[in-house]
This record gives structure tokens, sequence and C-alpha cells, in this order.
């Protein structure tokens, strides 16, 4: 088998039906439309997306929902899954709400699990508690995008070593929660700073909070996409070789392409070639990492 022929699942797809009635990035660059992003997954190697709404006011200016993912998705079936997104302040704003009663209504229309979640609520919020104990109640995987703190920008808020997570890993240990965002892989190294955790840390790595919380939670998997992705895979080639073979069955390959701007993608493909050319990742993980890993999540049959 050449590994790197293998047809990819990207775990963090974002695209919308109708990028000509959307405001435009720094009013120029457009959203990407499903079409759009076939195009880009046929340069890279990519099978199938999982596409995620971003259904909370707080993510962008432009906010793409449930229904239109759907849309989407039926209109490409062979290139696109789909995550339903379910904000935690749904259903009148209470943390006792029935949130299975959407996500379930959702996965029996095929959803795979739920996310992005970006509500700016710190991520042992009640309300945020209820949503995941109702993705646990319904067996749905739920991608989470953390953020430093509050007022910056959009994401759950945790604090510096990930203590809320812990909590909620802890306490829905049924969950499978897919860890992403700068503040979430500036927790790779034990020695980040409050400041470095919404951008990119640099330099050698020791072993921090994310191998530390994959270690005691089965529920926590890696989300490996966009430049934080890229930014923890690439910054200690040494570690990430030993971290990927520890838990090499629960890493994940996205690409989180937005915008017509986006390059990351190609950076990504690249980076991977040349790990797997220079000996840090053997076959068999290579193969987990761009596809094995999300067929087994999202019970797919592999072709």
């Amino acid at each position: 088998m050449d590994v790197k022929k293998v047809k990819k699942i990207d775990i963090h797809a974002h695209a919308i039906p109708f990028p000509e009635y959307a405001p435009k990035w720094n009013m120029e660059h457009t959203w990407i439309s499903g079409d759009d992003l076939i195009e880009i997954y046929d340069k890279l190697n990519v099978e199938k997306g999982v596409l995620l709404p971003l259904s909370s006011p707080e993510s962008h200016f432009q906010t793409f929902n449930t229904t239109e993912i759907k849309y989407l998705a039926d209109k490409h079936p062979d290139r696109f899954l789909w995550f339903c997104n379910v904000d935690p302040r749904s259903c009148y704003n209470k943390d006792t709400a029935d949130l299975s009663f959407l996500i379930n209504h959702y996965k029996s229309l095929g959803a795979k699990g739920v996310g992005e979640i970006t509500a700016q609520l710190y991520i042992d919020d009640p309300k945020m508690d209820n949503l995941f104990y109702h993705a646990s109640e319904c067996d749905m995987p739920v991608t989470i995008h953390i953020s430093p703190r509050m007022g910056y920008t959009y994401g759950m808020v945790d604090d510096l070593g990930l203590p809320r997570l812990e909590a909620m890993l802890k306490k829905h240990k049924k969950l499978k929660i897919l860890g992403h965002s700068q503040a979430f892989w500036a927790e790779l190294s034990k020695d980040v700073e409050n400041k470095q955790r919404s951008g990119y840390p640099k330099g050698k790595v020791i072993d921090g909070r994310v191998a530390d919380l994959m270690r005691n939670y089965e529920g926590l998997y890696c989300d490996f996409s966009a430049g934080s992705g890229l930014n923890a895979l690439s910054r200690d080639l040494d570690y990430t070789a030993r971290f990927i073979e520890e838990f090499s069955d629960r890493i994940l390959w996205g690409y989180d392409v937005c915008a017509s701007f986006n390059t990351h993608q190609y950076e990504m493909n690249a980076f991977l070639d040349k790990f797997y050319d220079d000996g840090y990742i053997s076959k068999e993980n290579y193969y987990k990492f761009v596809r094995g890993n999300a067929i087994k999540l999202l019970n797919l049959e592999d072709k």
C-alpha cells in the first residue's frame, strides 16, 4: 500500500451553500462553497469532509446553521458528512433543556456528531454541562473550540492548564470530545504562559496538559486542524512522533478551510508527507491519522 495515496477524511470542514449572499472577509475574500471545497479536496486527495455548522453569533460575521449544512451534504453525499450544531443556550436558554430532542432529531437525519461548539461560555458552565450530558446520552462526539478568555473572539473559555475541560471529561466519561483551537494546542507544552494561549507557541515541547488529559481520559480526541494543529505538529518533530505513537487511536486529520484566502491546507499535506518520508510516523499510524480513526469514530464503512 502506498500510504500517501490513502484517501483522507477531513474531520473539520466548513462551507456555506450561498456564498454570494455572505459578507466578505476584509471586504475581499469569500467564504467557500461546497463546490469550492470539493475542488480543494481533489487536490488534497480527500474523499470526504465532515461539515461543521457555525451557528453561535460569536463565531463569525457569517453564521450557517445545521439545516444549511444538511442541504450541502445532501447535494454531495459522496463527498460530505456532517455534524449538527446545538447551541448550549438553545431551547429557552435553560441549563435543564432537553437538548437530546434536538440532537436525536438531527441524528435521525444522518448527523454524525455535534459541533463545532463556539459559544462564549465557560466550558463547565451549567448550560455547557447540560449539552455535554445530552450529547453523551445520544452517543454523539462533540467538536469544541476553546478560547483563552472571555471577550476574545469566540469559543468556550477555559483557564491555563485546562481545568474546566478536565472537569467535563471527568464527569461525562462516555462522551468523546474533539479538542481544537489555539488555546487547546498551546497546552501541548508544560511551559506555556497565558499570553501564548491565543497564538502559536514555538520551540521544544515539554510534555504538557494535552498529553496528561489524553492519558487520564479516554474520551478526549485530538483534532489537528487549522494553523493551530499544524503548529502543534511541526514545532518539535521528535515529540510529535512520540505523541502520535502513544495516542495513535485518538488523533484525527482536518483542515478547517473557511475562506478563499486559506492556503494552510496545502502546507499541512506537504508537512505530513515529509513527516512520513523522514520516518517519523509508521504506515499504520499514517492511515489511522488521515482515515482510519475517523471511520471508527463516526461508524463509517471503509471501502
